[in-house]
């Protein structure tokens, strides 16, 4: 890639790694957000061609509201309008409502915005668990608070996710593709904290409850009614293990095996955030 890439959310867990893998590969990268280097708004167009001007690739996070796929839409059109070669989308798993309905209308946008496009879907982040103040505080206090009953998750490390990005926006075989990224195991909450308690040598136990009482715990922690619901619904799809498959998404974007929680685990331990 000999033009800019453009690397939306380049402050949030995802950009931020993709961000820093393409400035240390040379490549001419601009990093945007609200108030970063340069400005950027879903919610104000005005911003958009700007950022947009001689672009070669761009890495897409959506606006995580109501109208996220409208604006998707028109983002994706322009970018295609103004010689945007690639688009890489971080997208979730995949859900439907009961009638079959595509939920994710943002990866429909991007197929057809008219130019070469990849698709990023990973599970649960490992680093949500020493990067999101709800998670990390728990674990600081020594117990962690969750609806998700005995369900496994293959949770992903935030690095492959941002090797898969990159290779996508820099690199030819990767137009048309869908990634699932997974960990290369499942594993429960009860893992989870098992793992971590080794790694730092704390006792982090996990209490599984009634998503009723985990509502009622989340108000207490501060979480807007919204917010809990939404957790409350993620965790059930963990306690029913919708998503309790490994993907071959890294290997099929990268050649390797995906890392395992374990390393992402002892990492982190050493930099001594599980410590407070």
């Amino acid at each position: 890639m000999t033009k800019p890439v453009l690397v939306l959310g380049s402050t949030g867990k995802t950009g931020r790694r993709v961000l820093s893998r393409l400035q240390n590969a040379g490549h001419e990268v601009r990093a945007a957000s609200r108030k970063g280097p340069t400005p950027f708004d879903w919610t104000d167009e005005s911003t958009w061609e700007p950022a947009l001007a001689g672009a070669g690739a761009v890495y897409l996070v959506d606006a995580q509201t109501d109208t996220a796929a409208d604006s998707m839409r028109a983002f994706s059109r322009l970018a295609a309008a103004r010689g945007v070669e690639r688009l890489v989308l971080l997208s979730a798993n995949d859900w439907v409502v009961p009638d079959g309905e595509e939920k994710l209308p943002c990866e429909r946008a991007v197929r057809e915005s008219g130019t070469a496009w990849t698709i990023v879907k990973p599970a649960w982040f490992a680093q949500n668990f020493s990067e999101d103040p709800f998670y990390l505080g728990q674990i600081l206090d020594g117990e962690v608070v969750s609806s998700t009953g005995t369900g496994g998750e293959p949770f992903v490390d935030a690095e492959d996710i941002a090797d898969v990005a990159v290779a996508a926006l820099t690199e030819d075989g990767h137009a048309g593709e869908t990634y699932r990224l997974t960990g290369p195991r499942l594993l429960g909450l009860d893992d989870v904290m098992d793992e971590i308690g080794r790694a730092t040598g704390r006792d982090i136990a996990h209490r599984a409850v009634p998503p009723e009482e985990f509502a009622a715990f989340g108000v207490r922690q501060g979480l807007s009614g919204e917010y809990v619901e939404l957790v409350n619904m993620l965790y059930g799809w963990i306690r029913e293990e919708r998503f309790a498959q490994l993907a071959d998404g890294v290997q099929r974007a990268l050649g390797r095996e995906p890392r395992d929680f374990a390393e992402y685990v002892r990492t982190t331990a050493a930099t001594g955030v599980w410590h407070g």
